[in-house]
Order: C-alpha cells, then structure tokens, then sequence
C-alpha cells in the first residue's frame, strides 16, 4: 500500500521509531422481524485509518475518515506532536521483538453474501419468525445478520498484512407466557462463513425449537438452591472460561495485579483432566489469523494439563514481561489502540461420552449455557455468578425435567479443581450479535470446550 509507505517514511522522518499505519473497512446488514412482520433491514458501511507511532518512548495516536493525503498527513503530524508532548509525563511504550510479515488472509466463501437477493432474505427471516409463533408465545423476534470486514496492516518494521472476512448469523428470541409467568429465551448461531451457513441451514425448525423451549421452561419449576455435582454443556463452559478465566489470563490485568492468576505461572490451578487454549483460527470460531499489531496469533496453551503455562500478550505487555507476543493485541477498530483480548478461549476433548458423564451423577443436574442471561466475574477475586439458560434434573445417571431459573456461582479455581470428567465432544462458537467489552471496546471472540462433569457447584434456586 503505497499511501500506508509514505505516511509511515513521514512518520520517521519526523522523529518516530516505530510507525504502524491500519486501514479498517466494515460493511454490514442486519434483518429484523417481529412478530410476522417486517420490522428493519438496516444496512451501514465505515472505513477509516488510524496512525500509531512512538517517539522517544511515548505513544502518539490519530485517526481519520478521510483518506486523501493532505489530511492524512496531518494527522500524522498531530500524533507526533501528541507523543512529543506526552514525553516524561506517561510511561515509556516499548514493544517486543516483531517479525516482518507479508501476508494475505480471506476467509474463502462458497456462497458470497449477494448471492442470496433481499427478497429471499427477508423471506428466509420472516418464515422463521413465523414458525416461531407457537400458541403461548407472547413475542417472536428473528435477526438475520452478515458483515463483511477488511483490514490492512502496515508498519515501519516491514509488515504488510491484508485480512478479510464474512461472518453470518441467525438469532431468534421468544417470550412465553403460562398461568401468569412469563418466560424469556433467545438463541443464535453465527459462522465465519459466506451465505452457505444461511442457505443449507433450516431456521424455521432452530426457530421453532427456541418457541419449544421457551414454552417447557415457562411451565417449568425452579430447582432448590444448594451444592451439586453438574454436567456443564460446551455453551456454559465456554462462558465460564471466557469471562472467569480468559480475562483474567490477559497479561495486561495480570502486571496490574488485577487477576486471579498474577503470580501463579507454574502452579497447578485446574484438575489434571483440564487444558485451555486460545487460538485464533480454529474451527468455529473467529477468523483472527493477525493481530492489531501484525503479529501471527499462534495456538497459545493457558493452561496445560491442569498447570498454568502461560498468558495472552500484546507487544507492549510482551516486552514487560519478556515474553514474546501471542497475537492478542486486538483494536475494536481503526481509531483504537490495541490492547491485550482473547480470540477463541476453549477448553480441549478429554475421553468421555456424554453419557458416560451422565451416568456418574446420582443426584444433580445438567447445565446449559444456551439462553444464558449474564452474570457477574470479578477476575481478581476469581469469584463468578452466572445465571444459565434452561436445564435438567439429573436422576441415577439419566437426564430428566427440564427446570429454569438457573444460577451458578463459585470461585473459578476451585471450580476448575473440581472438574472430574472432560466429554470428547468440542464446540466452539462465536457471534455476530455481540461481542465482549473491555476498556471501552468490542471484539468478536470464540469459545466453548466439550461436556465436562464437576463435582461441587453451588446452585442458586428456590430456597
């Protein structure tokens, strides 16, 4: 990119040691329906670069919309005026060994989004919200998604990345009613994939399903609060990983003494049955070959065999902690510095069937991620309380009634002492309706792991 050279010779020559230059382009389309009718179809595009450099060991950040030179310029001026004025008054910026890469990456499609016209778009998103609409439910809503992005990565070290990807995605949520309650239940599924993932799935039967079960939940008791040993399905699984113990592997939050984990490298923080991993491209996931920074994301092990291996850097956490990054440094978009996030966050197969797991609890129960409502993680205490979607009672080995109202709690560590059988089924999935939050910022993650049995989980419900 010749534009992306020539502000980054401007850069040197004004006294920056480094200098990246990230050119962002997103274009994306959202269809919603409510209730049988046609409520949007919302369509945006945004594009824009940004400018990162340092001199004399302070960072100076700018961005701009406008791409022609003159403008562009000027903004690299304004970021090297920043740090020049930054300079003794903020801690230094330094980055890790980096390696000049050039790479091209895109998500190969089999179907590309214009292949499907908006009619059948908005035909497929209406039959499924109608198919949606059982009796006893209050309120159907059905999202059809997809998002095409591009980014371009240059910098002063030789770096000169292009990725692009598509990812789609359906969603359907649901509120039932019964005798006075009312119940709420949503579920979507999302693919880095052209239109093939919408075209050969059937979302009139995954709508219907969500309307199914939301209807047994609303009709369904509240399990007693109390302390059990559990089936986690890979939905409820990943969510704990992600939020429990993913933030708290980043190695920003472990220098501030912000985790759970700071201090621990070594030790034995999980069952032996346990191994954790980030990887930026693995199945089912998201697509993240590169980071913000140019930085190959390499297959990162958190955890190994229920020992802590490792932490996920950026180049300026690297160079702290003399570590070489893993890739992690992620920037919501082209006027965002990139700061420390996971990519997809999942727990390794162990040897179980899922039967096998079923059949060592007498008296417990099965829970599920999916419809999950939230919850709240405090990554320096290691405490997590999560309220799960619709789940089963689990009697003599056998999986029974559905109940609802779930929530579990605990101390991650424990939790993850706890585990005493890994299933050998894994899935891992990602979003396009969302995304996690830190420090002001979105970024599309992954996760998920297999079936996994936990002997001692405490239980929130009827008390």
């Amino acid at each position: 990119m010749n534009l992306a050279r020539s502000l980054i010779d401007q850069a040197l020559t004004l006294g920056a040691s480094y200098a990246s230059i990230m050119y962002h382009e997103v274009d994306s389309s959202m269809i919603t329906a409510e209730n049988g009718m046609l409520k949007s179809y919302v369509a945006g595009k945004t594009s824009g670069l940004g400018v990162r450099l340092i001199v004399d060991g302070a960072l100076g950040i700018a961005a701009s919309t406008t791409l022609n030179l003159r403008t562009l310029r000027q903004r690299v001026e304004y970021a090297v005026k920043m740090a020049k004025a930054a300079k003794n008054r903020v801690e230094l910026t330094n980055l890790s060994e980096g390696e000049a890469i050039e790479a091209s990456s895109r998500l190969r499609l089999i179907e590309e989004p214009d292949s499907m016209s908006d009619e059948e778009k908005i035909a497929t998103t209406l039959d499924a919200n109608k198919s949606a609409m059982l009796e006893g439910v209050k309120n159907s809503v059905t999202r059809l998604a997809w998002l095409r992005e591009r980014r371009i990565f240059n910098s002063s070290e030789g770096t000169d990345l292009t990725c692009e990807l598509t990812i789609t995605g359906f969603a359907q949520s649901c509120v039932s009613s019964f005798q006075g309650s009312m119940e709420y239940f949503s579920d979507s599924r999302s693919r880095c994939a052209g239109f093939e993932f919408i075209s050969k799935t059937d979302w009139c039967r995954f709508s219907r399903e969500v309307s199914e079960t939301s209807l047994k939940a609303v009709r369904a008791r509240v399990p007693k609060a109390g302390v059990y040993r559990i089936v986690a399905d890979p939905d409820l699984v990943g969510l704990i990983l992600h939020e429990a113990l993913g933030h708290a592997s980043e190695a920003d939050l472990v220098m501030t003494k912000e985790s759970i984990l700071e201090g621990r490298l070594g030790e034995e923080v999980a069952s032996p049955l346990v191994t954790i991993i980030d990887d930026g491209t693995v199945e089912g996931g998201y697509f993240l070959p590169y980071d913000d920074e140019g930085v190959a994301k390499s297959r990162q092990v958190v955890v190994e065999r229920g020992f802590l291996r490792g932490f996920l850097h950026s180049r300026e956490t690297g160079y702290r902690m003399e570590v070489p990054s893993t890739g992690n440094a992620r920037a919501q978009s082209f006027d965002s510095k990139p700061i420390v996030r996971q990519t997809n966050f999942f727990m390794e197969a162990g040897d179980q069937s899922f039967e096998e797991l079923v059949e060592g609890v007498d008296d417990g129960l099965y829970i599920c991620g999916r419809g999950a409502r939230g919850g709240e993680v405090d990554v320096g205490l290691g405490t997590f309380t999560f309220r799960t979607g619709p789940s089963y009672v689990i009697k003599r080995g056998e999986v029974g009634e559905i109940v609802r109202g779930v929530s579990i709690s605990g101390m991650i560590l424990e939790t993850l002492k706890g585990v005493d059988a890994v299933g050998e089924d894994v899935a891992i999935r990602t979003s396009i309706f969302g995304g996690c939050g830190k420090d002001g910022q979105i970024a599309r993650v992954g996760h998920g792991g297999p079936h996994v049995r936990i002997g001692r989980v405490t239980v929130g419900g009827e008390t």
